[in-house]
């Protein structure tokens, strides 16, 4: 179970402080004292320099792909403050939970990459009896696709499953909700709160079946002292992206830190997704 959020501009590159300030820059990662079983970042960014040709450089490609993934929690790696202040136009971020004590293991840390895409789940995808879809051998996945997200976890199954319909041709915001339709008919009870990045795209879906927090997670937020952060655990909330009075793009997160209406927070509908151009800003909702 984990915290998720992205952001999509209209091409210019911004850094995740300035997309959020800094107070709710902080209050995400300080999420990581709960969600600290690693963390991850995937960034598209227009290149700062273009190399040489006379030392053997190419022209500058048109986007630099970073990724980064730890399994250190995010508050307590120092690299996290400094990607905070990178600028990029486009970014996905994860907090990670482990769900059904699957591995600490760098391979099941997000996001995932493949075929041009960066993945992050936010949800525990298990039947009634709490057995996790890795172990289910008879679920048809394809189990090429699956190796090459790099995972072992039951996201790594999703973004698997999404895969496979990108490649049958759908487009990206389809082959989500195709993959959850297939999904939900062997898991029907779990979370598939997710976010994908393209090249062009920024999708985040919201389709959870369940709508009040789940008690564990409810139990560990109150050792904390942070019970009042989890009545909305399953809650998606976005806003629009403002540069200099003007929309600069959009930026989608769960819920944990603070997202006031009075500064443009709207909430995600249950089973909807939101589509942002990572090139123009420009974004829409539709239902899964």
């Amino acid at each position: 179970m984990c915290r998720l959020l992205g952001y999509a501009t209209d091409g210019r590159n911004l850094s995740l402080r300035e997309v959020l300030g800094s107070p709710a820059a902080d209050a995400y990662r300080g999420m990581a004292e709960i969600h600290n079983d690693g963390w991850g970042v995937s960034m598209l960014a227009r290149p700062r320099r273009s190399p040489y040709r006379r030392d053997g450089g190419e022209a500058s490609p048109e986007t630099e792909d970073r990724l980064y993934r730890s399994t250190d929690a995010a508050v307590d790696d120092p690299v996290f403050a400094g990607l905070a202040d990178v600028p990029a136009r486009s970014a996905l971020w994860h907090l990670r939970l482990a769900s059904s004590h699957l591995p600490l293991v760098l391979e099941n840390q997000q996001p995932f990459a493949a075929n041009g895409l960066s993945f992050t789940h936010n949800g525990d995808i298990s039947d009634d009896e709490n057995r996790n879809i890795v172990t289910n051998r008879d679920f048809p996945v394809d189990r090429s696709v699956l190796l090459s997200t790099g995972g072992k976890s039951d996201s790594a199954v999703f973004f698997a499953v999404v895969l496979e319909y990108v490649g049958f041709g759908f487009a990206l915001d389809e082959a989500v909700a195709q993959a959850v339709r297939e999904l939900r008919r062997t898991y029907p009870k779990s979370s598939y709160n997710c976010m994908l990045l393209s090249g062009e795209e920024l999708i985040m879906l919201r389709a959870s079946a369940r709508h009040d927090s789940p008690e564990r997670i409810v139990e560990l937020y109150d050792s904390y002292g942070r019970a009042d952060q989890v009545r909305d655990y399953r809650v998606v909330r976005y806003r629009p992206i403002v540069v200099d009075e003007a929309q600069a793009g959009v930026v989608v997160a769960s819920s944990g830190f603070p997202q006031p209406e009075e500064e443009g927070w709207r909430e995600l509908e249950n089973d909807h997704m939101l589509v942002a151009s990572n090139r123009t800003g420009r974004f829409h909702v539709r239902a899964l």
